[in-house]
């Protein structure tokens, strides 16, 4: 799956990006010179975990048939950095289960949030290969 972003220039840094089915806004805070009209990038980040968390939790619930009767999952991150500017990041997910549930079945679905396909990539490594393209239109004289 491809996904595409298109800046905005004259609303400062929004962002449009679509997966050719959807699509969706980022922005960054006016602090740094945009209109802060959407999420900014970390915040997608982290609701991919938090949105990845509830569906796959959703699916083991509605397969286990179990008596829940709300789901929700926070994200919060830090972000540090070491001596060698190495970028260290945390996420901390908190998972608030309702519903007649046993400590086993709690505590299965804490293990079932783990085995998320957003926290396992998380979790792996990552490698981000980068090509600059030709533009699509004549650079300006």
């Amino acid at each position: 799956m491809r996904i595409t972003a298109h800046l905005h220039r004259a609303h400062g840094a929004l962002t449009t990006l679509s997966n050719g089915r959807h699509a969706w806004q980022a922005d960054v805070d006016k602090t740094l010179g945009s209109t802060d009209l959407a999420p900014d990038p970390h915040d997608l980040l982290d609701s991919a975990l938090a949105a990845c968390t509830t569906l796959t939790l959703e699916l083991y619930i509605r397969r286990r048939q179990l008596a829940v009767t709300d789901l929700r999952v926070s994200i919060t991150h830090t972000e540090t950095r070491d001596e060698t500017g190495r970028v260290h990041y945390t996420l901390d997910r908190q998972i608030e289960i309702d519903g007649a549930l046993s400590d086993a079945d709690r505590q299965r679905l804490l293990e079932i949030a783990g085995k998320c396909p957003i926290h396992r990539l998380l979790e792996g490594e990552i490698v981000v290969n980068s090509a600059l393209v030709p533009a699509t239109t004549s650079p300006a004289p």
